[in-house]
């Protein structure tokens, strides 16, 4: 009696393929950077204290709407002691424009707390005592030490996250696995502003429901497809006919 087959099993998907070498990757980014000379955070702050709480605070919501926030808020309150001075209402009375702006007041006087407690005051300079701090998770931490500290971190957004997949540069499941792929696809001379170009191109070029390809200054090295096409020559082109 012939064995009856066993079914066979569905096909695993497959992660999507390493398009970028050493060499495409330091392309890309030289395209950035010249797109971008300058990179910096566009949250407001005026010491690594403010930075952090600025980080903190802009967790599902803009960097406009936490600067906006932040203006009174830091005009009064920029150490950690103040900060406890000013008490969990008092903050919450400067970010109630924030999203989840309660517990977003409970984690700035916690954190305040700690810092003055565990770390004399001082915000500390690696991840691991960062991420002690309430509300600081890990890519707050890679955000303050990159641009507080100038150490070559990678924090990976929802920008980051997108642009990182979208054209193959650092394809992942999960923002752990695209930061680790951009740790090793990133070029040494390029990972202190890796962060920033990264999150302004996805930010103004890379966008979210419709990617600008028509301005993007790494549209040949982009595996993205299709390329969105300039609005402007579309309209030139006319209506099409039936």
């Amino acid at each position: 009696m012939t064995k009856p087959k066993s079914p066979s099993k569905p096909a695993s998907k497959k992660r999507p393929p390493r398009v970028f070498g050493r060499e495409k990757a330091t392309a890309l980014f030289a395209a950035l950077a010249q797109d971008r000379p300058d990179p910096k955070t566009e949250l407001d702050f005026v010491n690594p204290y403010t930075l952090v709480v600025a980080v903190a605070l802009s967790a599902q919501a803009t960097d406009v709407g936490v600067n906006k926030a932040t203006a009174k808020l830091f005009a009064v309150a920029d150490t950690p002691e103040k900060m406890l001075q000013l008490g969990e209402e008092g903050v919450a009375e400067h970010i109630k424009t924030i999203g989840l702006w309660r517990n977003k007041a409970k984690n700035v006087i916690a954190l305040s707390k700690m810092l003055i407690e565990t770390f004399g005051g001082k915000v500390p300079e690696t991840r691991e005592e960062l991420v002690q701090l309430p509300g600081v998770g890990r890519k707050t931490a890679n955000v303050v030490l990159n641009e507080a500290f100038g150490q070559p971190t990678i924090a990976v957004d929802t920008h980051i996250f997108r642009v990182s997949n979208r054209t193959g540069l650092a394809p992942g499941r999960n923002p752990d696995e695209v930061e680790a792929g951009l740790e090793r696809a990133t070029p040494p001379e390029f990972k202190k502003g890796a962060h920033h170009w990264l999150i302004l191109h996805g930010r103004y070029v890379c966008k979210a429901r419709k990617p600008e390809c028509w301005h993007c200054a790494i549209i040949d090295l982009c595996r993205f497809k299709p390329k969105t096409p300039d609005p402007a020559s579309v309209s030139a082109l006319g209506p099409k006919s039936n």
